[in-house]
Formats: structure tokens, sequence, C-alpha cells
């Protein structure tokens, strides 16, 4: 039995994809169906991610709220470059850590082009937030936006 479980795992690492890391660029994707694949936004409907993504990643309260934006989604008043959005954002509950890491680091380098010193997410670092995010619903993490300083 132990022969066959090994030889199971090692066919799964053989499969294409299995030990890859995620990709950034195609799960970002999904968000620009909303922010648009240059992540500008769409003007009184959608944000734009093109600065306030590496600002908010240079802090822990910013880097908290980023990844549970991703994994709770976001809901009621929003305020981005000095803007209000009222929409809803759903939560991206699915994704793995390792692939809101990839996607959150996607807009950080080719988005955001924030600076190098801005340190990249990790899988380990989602899961951590997301777990101690876990209770928070969408409108709750919106409002932890307010608070960052």
């Amino acid at each position: 039995m132990t022969m066959l479980r090994i030889a199971a795992a090692m066919l799964l690492m053989a499969l294409p994809g299995a030990a890859q890391a995620a990709d950034g660029p195609a799960l970002y994707k999904r968000c620009a169906a909303c922010h648009l694949a240059t992540g500008a936004g769409v003007p009184g409907a959608f944000p734009s991610l093109k600065v306030e993504p590496a600002a908010l990643a240079a802090k822990p309260d910013g880097r908290r709220f980023l990844v549970l934006a991703v994994t709770r989604g976001l809901s009621g008043p929003l305020v981005v470059d000095g803007k209000t959005y009222r929409g809803v954002m759903p939560a991206q509950a699915a994704m793995k850590d390792d692939e809101v890491a990839a996607v959150l680091n996607h807009v950080l380098d080719t988005i955001a082009a924030a600076d190098k010193k801005v340190k990249r997410f990790s899988a380990d670092e989602v899961g951590g937030i997301r777990k101690g995010g876990a209770a928070l619903t969408p409108r709750q993490v919106a409002e932890l936006k307010a608070a960052i300083k």
C-alpha cells in the first residue's frame, strides 16, 4: 500500500502544473473584468489599482486589508484615491493562498509599479491573514481601510 501511495504522489508531481507557481497575470484576468487589464478601473464604478495598492502593501494594516479585500470581498463606501465607491467586490474565497499572493504581487509589480523595497506577498502570509479575518464581513473589510494610517 505504501508503494502505491508513493507511485500516486510521483504521478501527481509529474502532471503539468502540479508543482508550478500560481500565475498572477492569468489570475488577474478575473479582476480585469471590473478593474480593466490596465488596472485603471472605471470612474464612478470600480476603483483604479494603479496607486493605492503599492502604498497599502508598505504597511502591515494595508497588507491585511489587501488580502482580505480579495478573500472576503468588499461592500459599502470605500474611498480610493480620494473618490468614494459604493459598490460591491465579490470575495474570491475559492482562490488558494498562493494564488492570492500571485495576483496581489502581479498588481504590485505590473499595475501599481511598486518600489522593489515593498515586500511581496507569500502564500504563508496570505494564509495567516485569511485565517485571522475569517469572521469579517465584506462591509467590515471595507471599514478596515479607513483606519489605515
